[in-house]
């Protein structure tokens, strides 16, 4: 569905579909996992064959582009895995951030895109960050993933998230089964993606089921508790774990202040613990980047990723940092027990 936070992905797709090849081309959609990226990237696909039904069109994961690459060069058959992919009329390459450091791969992603540009066709990228900020690829790619359109897909907002449950409602014939404050809840509640939304609906009425219990807003707090926003799980509760415990934790671990943390400063003695924070929050409670940037200020998906990273990295190298986080993530673990 159509919403505020994918329009102009949606409305730049639509004209792909309508003329591949001669607008927005390359076509690079990104956004977090479950927001529709390959989906919408499909669609184009769909209509494309259903105007021209011999269209050639080829849709691959980067990884099994790297691993179809590898085996035409064991195999030798490297003649007939270019001209595969370079005779194609509309190519769909999915979750491009699989390039970094694979320089072989990017070597020849390059030529194949260069091959289908100077002919004229379509070329649709996803992935879960826009082509600056994929570490590790070549200047060359980055420059011409934005040649064409670059559009993001943000988390939907509260009314389009409301219309996307009360679609999954009417697509199950659901309607007389789900009150509407209970549709309402969850989409006030649940502010993840698209997956998470739908999922919601089958675990509250799987619940209902094996409780035998009518659907309410009170039953639905109790069977998506591991979904809610934290804090709204925690109002069932006395205590449990979320944002502003970890921040709390962490905050004090380091000697520093939540509000610190929330701020916009970007001292060394705020940011090490920041990015700890934001790491524990995606390990310990699995919110979605744009929600940890949210809690931190409004930082963008992209900052959280750099964070989440810089942690991995210092995790594998620094074993006094391992054990620092390691002990702080035992702790926290404690309030969920």
């Amino acid at each position: 569905m159509i919403g505020k936070s994918n329009e102009l992905a949606a409305a730049a797709a639509h004209a792909v579909s309508q003329a591949p090849g001669r607008v927005y081309n390359p076509l690079f959609l990104y956004g977090d996992t479950g927001l529709g990226k390959t989906h919408l990237m499909q669609a184009v696909a769909h209509a494309v064959m259903e105007r021209q039904p011999e269209t050639r069109i080829t849709f691959i994961g980067t990884e099994q582009f790297t691993n179809e690459m590898i085996g035409s060069i064991r195999e030798r058959t490297t003649q007939e895995f270019r001209r595969r992919y370079r005779e194609t009329d509309l190519l769909l390459v999915d979750d491009v951030q699989f390039l970094k450091g694979k320089e072989s791969t990017q070597e020849e992603f390059f030529h194949t895109f260069n091959a289908l540009y100077e002919a004229g066709r379509q070329i649709i990228l996803t992935s879960d960050r826009p082509p600056s900020e994929i570490p590790g690829l070549e200047a060359r790619l980055v420059s011409r993933f934005q040649w064409g359109m670059v559009a993001d897909i943000e988390l939907p907002d509260v009314e389009h998230r409301i219309a996307i449950l009360r679609n999954k409602a009417m697509l199950d014939h659901l309607e007389m089964t789900i009150p509407e404050d209970v549709i309402r809840f969850i989409a006030e509640h649940v502010r993840s993606n698209v997956r998470e939304l739908e999922g919601s609906i089958i675990k509250l009425l799987a619940y209902a089921s094996l409780k035998h219990r009518e659907i309410t807003v009170d039953v639905a707090r109790e069977a998506l508790r591991d979904k809610l926003r934290p804090g709204e799980a925690a109002s069932a509760a006395a205590v449990g774990l979320n944002t502003e415990a970890i921040q709390q934790a962490v905050a004090k671990e380091w000697g520093v202040t939540t509000e610190g943390l929330r701020s916009k400063t970007r001292t060394k003695a705020l940011t090490a613990p920041r990015q700890v924070a934001m790491y524990l929050m995606r390990e310990l409670l699995g919110l979605q980047l744009v929600e940890i940037g949210a809690a931190f200020g409004g930082r963008d998906h992209s900052t959280v990723i750099h964070s989440l990273e810089r942690v991995t990295t210092t995790l594998r190298e620094e074993p006094s940092f391992a054990q620092r986080v390691a002990r702080l993530r035992a702790l926290l673990e404690s309030l969920a027990t």
